[in-house]
Order: C-alpha cells, then structure tokens, then sequence
C-alpha cells in the first residue's frame, strides 16, 4: 500500500480495522491473517507505512471514513525492526573475523 509495489503474500503485513472497548477505530496488525473484515496488505517496514499514512491509504483500502489510530501497526513494526537488528558490540562466527568457523586454517 505504502510503497504501492507487489509482492508475495507471505512477504507482506496485513493489517484491519478494528475497534476498542471505547468505539475508536485502531489499524491493528493481522499476523495470522485471519481476522474478519476487509484487509490492508503492506511491507512490514516503518518506511512503506510511513509511506501508508502520508497518502492516507488505509481509509480507502480498508472503506472506512472515520480516524483511524495507527498506533499498534507503529509499535508492531518497530519492535520487530528492534529484534532484526544484529546486536552491537558483540560478533560471533563468521562476523567476527570474515572468516566461517572452522578448526582449520
């Protein structure tokens, strides 16, 4: 959507429309794409949904008219951006010295 470019489903996110216990509309991300309703696919990257919401996508994707809070879709991505990021300070194996672990040299 952000990016408008195609790929693989399994490559994408999808995301709905649900509301809260308070009636307000929130993007919520569908991991196991299941959920009822219209859905939104996009890459699962901060830029694309960045993207996403400067073109206000979602309300036409998903037909809805009223706000949409896209708060848990920004959470979602950025911890899983935190968990894909290598940790710093410490290499192991073939990072370390460019070179795969072997006993031989």
């Amino acid at each position: 959507m952000g990016c408008r470019g195609r790929d693989s489903r399994s490559a994408l996110l999808r995301v709905v429309a649900m509301r809260n216990e308070q009636g307000q509309l929130l993007l919520v991300p569908d991991l196991r794409r299941c959920s009822p309703g219209r859905g939104a696919w996009l890459h699962p990257t901060t830029d694309c949904f960045d993207q996403a919401l400067r073109r206000r996508a979602f309300g036409r994707a998903l037909r809805v008219s009223a706000a949409l809070d896209p708060d848990p879709v920004r959470d979602h991505l950025e911890a899983a951006s935190r968990e894909n990021r290598p940790n710093e300070g410490t290499e192991s194996g073939f990072d370390a010295d460019e070179h795969p672990m072997s006993t031989q040299r």
